[in-house]
């Protein structure tokens, strides 16, 4: 359930011609400059296929908005004080963090070669041209919905014996200073990946993961008990304690850890939270 797009159709996204029950996909913008800035979303709210859930103003703001607000995409300019555009993609990665589509948008061709390395889906040079950044939004809004379908269809498709043989652990590790503990996985409340590192919190402990991304993680245990909330998160179900509203109608989850800890649930995933519990 690990899927990005944006799930709130009041944002100003949808103001401009929007189709009957289309969503807008959620993006942030970061660009050194106020003016590009607001000429960047004043484009998007006129196409109105975009809701801009946060901008920044320079690259390790826009890092923070991408893991904190799990955007469908990013426009970033590629020359930005403190970290450029380029080099939050890098550090996305560098953390084992999967980018959202990212569209450059500067007024240097020079890097354009650089970005395209990086997979970026455009590369637009400033002034944008509105017809340039509607066609890269059609082009956007069609791998967001291939992101969104793909790991479902090819899960559907399997047979049913290479179901059977995917490894569900019976006991995880937790290190925890110089112990390595041994729980069932169904006291493990939540886990959580900051800079590559997994952390585990359980009913009783708390430690590191020897597993290297939540993705691998979520394969070894049960799918019916465990939950992708944010890309940064997998929590148990049952261990789920209060479901907080939170901004632009995402919640928050409190956990049943001794911290009671709270769990950030991203756009799309607040939406199948609302389906799951008919919020």
């Amino acid at each position: 359930m690990s899927f990005r797009a944006s799930v709130n159709g009041t944002g100003p996204g949808t103001a401009h011609g929007q189709p009957p029950g289309r969503v807008p996909m959620s993006a942030i913008i970061a660009d050194d400059e106020s003016l590009a800035r607001e000429e960047l979303r004043f484009l998007l709210d006129e196409i109105g296929d975009v809701e801009v859930v946060g901008t920044a103003s320079n690259g390790l703001e826009a890092l923070e908005l991408i893991e904190r607000l799990d955007p469908a995409l990013a426009f970033l300019d590629i020359q930005m004080p403190g970290l450029d555009g380029l080099g939050v993609v890098r550090r996305l990665r560098e953390n084992q963090i999967d980018p959202p589509h990212i569209i450059f948008s500067t007024a240097f061709d020079q890097f354009a070669v650089e970005a395209f390395k990086l997979e970026a889906m455009d590369y637009l040079l400033k002034p944008v041209d509105r017809d340039r950044l509607a066609a890269t939004l059609a082009r956007a809004r069609r791998a967001v919905a291939d992101r969104i379908t793909e790991p479902v269809t090819d899960r559907m498709m399997e047979p049913v014996a290479v179901q059977a043989l995917r490894p569900v652990f019976t006991k995880l590790l937790v290190r925890s200073g110089s112990r390595n503990l041994v729980i069932a996985p169904e006291e493990l409340v939540y886990a959580t990946i900051a800079n590559g590192v997994i952390t585990l919190v359980a009913t009783n402990v708390e430690g590191q993961s020897n597993f290297r991304t939540i993705e691998e993680l979520q394969a070894a245990l049960d799918p019916d008990m465990f939950w992708r909330a944010h890309r940064s998160y997998l929590v148990n179900v049952n261990r789920i304690r209060e479901v907080v509203p939170w901004f632009k109608s995402t919640y928050q989850l409190k956990m049943d850890d001794k911290k009671i800890s709270e769990i950030p649930v991203s756009r799309l995933q607040s939406r199948k939270l609302r389906e799951m519990l008919n919020l």
